[in-house]
């Protein structure tokens, strides 16, 4: 049954692709009834979650057969990709969302390092009391983070040059080539010379001899193939991203709705799978997992999205504002502290947690009363 599904997933995927390729405009342009446009949606919607389980589960069996911390680095990028696919078809839309990709990198920052991060470990304590995973993988996670972050989300607020939260020509090319670089060398190290900080600590004596025999044995065919399936899973997503854009553009326009909604959609949307791995990690006590897959995920959101939209903003000419709103700036810095906090140990329990998810629950009350 598993393996029909899977085999089916991205028929189906390519299928929706070609009615909405060929269909599409006359369905969405038209702005039919809020039936069919609800209808719509929520077929893209699924549609999309299900064929980014295919994504993850194509970048888990290369995380398998690459090992870690490969294996975490191929799906925090494909996953990562689908996203900046998001935001741009959002931006490139009709009317275009100045704040979308702000609140899209917002959202994420709060779903997984408050949401994610605290479900898991309060799950993981209830199952196993305490945990343990590499505290090295985590620290320099963070160190990462933290600069991107304020960068991206709290220094366009202070700077002179922009009275309204946005970057100057200079400051975005600047900082596009800043944060590149940083994550660029992050990567290097990740995956070369402190490699180990991001595996297992049981598994770390094993590593060398590990190492050896995958690289051994890795069949190059079966690696292609896998590479391949990724990209078919992957690309279907990205096609239908213009459209979900326009459906979401339109329903929070129609609804009245918040527009910080839609960075939530697409940061649940595009992280739905991958967070479902890491609690999946964290519950059967692979915490150095979760970890990876959690702050990994933070990571390459700021150290890719930022360059990639400031790219299309300074091509297209469309303002992008990134400075959060004063409320959203307290919670940013609370959460950064919480985790400097948790991550300060090599140990977690049901605490660490709780006190994450009730920060969660704050972001979300913020965003229906901000």
């Amino acid at each position: 049954m598993h393996k029909t599904l899977t085999t089916v997933r991205p028929w189906a995927g390519w299928l929706t692709v070609t009615l909405f390729l060929l269909f599409g405009a006359q369905w969405i342009d038209g702005y039919a009834h809020p039936a069919l446009m609800l209808v719509l949606f929520a077929w893209l919607f699924l549609m999309i979650v299900w064929v980014a389980f295919g994504v993850v589960h194509e970048a888990e069996t290369l995380a398998d057969m690459l090992g870690e911390p490969l294996g975490t680095l191929v799906l925090t990028l494909s996953i990562v990709v689908i996203e900046v696919a998001l935001i741009s078809a959002a931006m490139l839309g009709s009317t275009g969302n100045a704040t979308l990709a702000r609140d899209t990198m917002y959202a994420v920052f709060m779903i997984v390092l408050n949401g994610v991060v605290g479900l898991g470990l309060l799950m993981g304590g209830l199952r196993h009391y305490e945990q343990t995973y590499n505290l090295k993988g985590a620290s320099a996670y963070l160190s990462v983070i933290i600069p991107l972050t304020i960068i991206a989300l709290v220094l366009p607020n202070f700077t002179t040059s922009t009275p309204d939260g946005s970057l100057a020509p200079p400051q975005a090319i600047a900082f596009s080539l800043l944060t590149i670089a940083l994550y660029g060398i992050f990567l290097w190290l990740q995956t070369g010379r402190h490699r180990g900080h991001f595996v297992a600590p049981d598994a770390q004596p094993a590593e060398p001899k590990e190492t050896h025999r995958a690289e051994v044995a890795i069949d190059k065919k079966l690696l292609l193939r896998h590479f391949a399936l990724l990209l078919v899973h992957i690309l279907p997503i990205i096609i239908l991203s213009k459209s979900l854009a326009k459906l979401l553009d339109h329903g929070i326009e129609t609804t009245g709705a918040p527009k910080a909604l839609g960075g939530v959609v697409i940061a649940m949307l595009v992280f739905a799978p991958e967070g479902i791995s890491a609690l999946n990690a964290a519950r059967t006590d692979r915490l150095t997992r979760a970890i990876n897959l959690c702050l990994g995920s933070v990571a390459s959101t700021l150290g890719l999205t930022v360059p990639a939209v400031l790219a299309i903003s300074l091509y297209t000419g469309r303002s992008v504002l990134l400075g959060l709103p004063p409320s959203s700036m307290v919670m940013l810095v609370a959460t950064l502290i919480l985790g400097g906090m948790t991550f300060s140990s090599s140990r977690t329990t049901m605490l660490d947690g709780a006190v994450h998810l009730s920060l969660f629950a704050v972001f979300v009350v913020l965003i229906f009363s901000p």
